[in-house]
């Protein structure tokens, strides 16, 4: 990865420490300001140049062009993932990347519980997460030619928790 990079829902910056010295310079929305005043204290420790900003994705003018954008743990928590990935590809120059990492639909009885928490209460407890989505589809649909894609656990598949399975993949505006 190099150039300009926009990270879409930085939370408390805990990606900055990873960027590659390629990067020219972050720029990190985080619309939540509690989160956003710890993302700025990590920016200071950053190899690269980070601005955190509070802002959305939706706020940047149609002008301002990216190398990549990147997303974790965020394509759940937003009302219109496809709309969302829709501006984040127009936000991209032509054969940028977009580098994810999300939340996912599951299959057999964890994607029936994902299915029922998420009609009940786990979007109101947890930041408006919704954890039976289709993020590899809507990626598609949004535009993306996506380059490669993994699925990871990030607990035992025998843990009863809805989080459990991840999307991390690299895809590609045309």
């Amino acid at each position: 990865m190099s150039g300009r990079v926009l990270e879409v829902g930085a939370g408390v910056g805990t990606n900055f420490a990873y960027y590659p010295k390629s990067v020219g310079q972050v720029v990190a929305v985080e619309p939540e300001p509690r989160l956003a005043a710890k993302a700025r204290a990590a920016a200071i420790g950053a190899p690269v140049p980070v601005v955190v900003t509070g802002a959305t994705a939706e706020g940047f003018s149609d002008g301002e062009q990216f190398d990549a954008v990147v997303c974790s743990l965020v394509l759940c928590s937003v009302n219109d993932p496809v709309g969302v990935l829709r501006r984040l590809r127009s936000l991209l120059r032509p054969g940028g990347q977009l580098r994810y990492l999300e939340h996912i639909a599951s299959a057999g009885a964890r994607g029936r519980l994902q299915r029922f928490v998420d009609a009940t209460f786990w979007p109101r407890v947890a930041g408006n997460c919704h954890t039976h989505r289709d993020t590899e589809r809507a990626i598609v649909e949004a535009g993306f030619e996506v380059d490669s894609a993994r699925r990871e656990w990030t607990l035992p598949a025998w843990a009863p928790l809805p989080v459990s399975e991840l999307a991390l993949g690299r895809a590609r505006r045309p």
